[in-house]
């Protein structure tokens, strides 16, 4: 195909830098070498034995067929008994929509809400995902510098400091990708009220919610029901590779969103929400409680060991399982010194560069979701690698 043909919205997506890096982890590897990954979010537990369980006799059963667009009625159920367990919100069940992941469930808000020429705010450092879906319908993410005064996210100050005429909305996650902390509850409050003032949208990914290690549980939902919320099966229930989310909108919405995931992906996997019924099980939930304990054991590992070889930790992260870490009194190059580490010390970590500009070459991502073994291990690696 010729290249003059392409739509000119690719330029505005970019390539992931920690998959250069994940390249140059499965060549040393294939060469012999250890290498420990600490780069990937994604969680080192698999799906509870419940949930592989359904899944089987889903199979089984030949329940395999189309769902609804929206999702099987009984599991935006169980997500809405959900909300009203964990949270003490009463979320209807219809305005639940059943996604092909959180990544699906961003894909059809963002064709609902971004005209082309419109602008929508996040925070610099951001996932770079989020950005992207953005693009994909020809807005425009404006990123806003934010650092560890602000958790590294936006404040209502910074909100109302860069809406313009051409701002559509906010897309805010909390806990965040890479930074892995939250926005404060009554900080959101008033975000969500300057927006509502000016006629936007908010848009609050939440699929870390569920790991979020020093304050009570909270959900955007509760700042009223024009908040949209994006959550995934993803995170705190293992299940990456199942590919199922959910997005919760204003039930006058819904229509509008059924329509576009009617045509964009007909409905999520049905083996996949037979399986995710599961997660609601007794024994499911008290597993990856369990699971959630441990990521907060690993965290309260990682932070300090980092600190003791020298990154500094402005913020420690309340939620999710990363770390962002400036290594600025280490190296004057992000980038450079995960390359390095990378082949001297066998420890993969992402650089800055893949969240946005703001400082992105003096801090990295490090993620603690693998086992404290590992942890151990790639600390003892990186404290002989500094010293060499």
């Amino acid at each position: 195909m010729n290249p003059t043909s392409l739509a000119s919205r690719l330029g505005n997506i970019a390539p992931f830098h920690v998959m250069e890096l994940a390249k140059m982890a499965a060549e040393l590897e294939s060469q012999g070498r250890s290498i420990i990954h600490m780069g990937i979010g994604e969680p080192d537990f698999t799906a509870a034995p419940q949930v592989i369980e359904a899944a089987s006799l889903a199979m089984a059963r030949g329940l395999t067929q189309y769902t609804s667009a929206l999702g099987m009625p009984a599991l935006r159920q169980a997500i809405s008994a959900h909300y009203q367990s964990v949270y003490g919100l009463q979320v209807g069940a219809e305005r639940i929509i059943v996604t092909a992941g959180a990544s699906g469930a961003l894909l059809l808000a963002c064709a609902a809400l971004v005209e082309k020429g419109t602008e929508v705010l996040m925070p610099d450092p951001s996932y770079p995902c989020n950005r992207h879906f953005v693009a994909a319908f020809d807005g425009q993410a404006k990123m806003i510098p934010s650092g560890p005064a602000e958790r590294f996210q936006l404040s209502d100050e910074m909100v109302r400091a860069n809406w313009d005429a051409a701002t559509r909305g906010v897309l805010l996650a909390s806990p965040s990708n890479p930074t892995g902390t939250s926005i404060d509850p009554a900080e959101l409050g008033r975000i969500v009220a300057s927006v509502r003032e000016r006629g936007g949208f908010t848009i609050v990914d939440e699929i870390y919610q569920g790991l979020s290690y020093d304050a009570a549980p909270f959900s955007a939902l509760s700042l009223g029901e024009d908040v949209i919320v994006i959550n995934s099966f993803s995170k705190y229930f293992n299940m990456t590779g199942w590919r199922l989310g959910w997005l919760v909108v204003p039930e006058s919405l819904v229509p509008q969103i059924e329509k576009l995931a009617q045509n964009l992906f007909i409905c999520a996997s049905a083996i996949s929400q037979h399986a995710g019924l599961a997660c609601f099980a007794p024994a499911s939930l008290a597993l990856f409680e369990e699971r959630k304990a441990e990521f907060r054991r690993r965290r309260d590992y990682i932070v300090p060991a980092l600190e003791g070889i020298g990154f500094r930790i402005p913020v420690k992260p309340d939620g999710a399982f990363y770390v962002y870490a400036d290594c600025s009194a280490l190296a004057d190059d992000a980038d450079r010194l995960t390359r390095d580490m990378l082949e001297r010390a066998g420890v993969v970590m992402v650089p800055g560069l893949d969240f946005g500009s703001h400082a992105a070459r003096r801090h990295i991502r490090v993620s603690y979701a693998t086992s404290m073994e590992n942890l151990r291990e790639a600390v003892a690696r990186l404290k002989a690698y500094f010293k060499g």
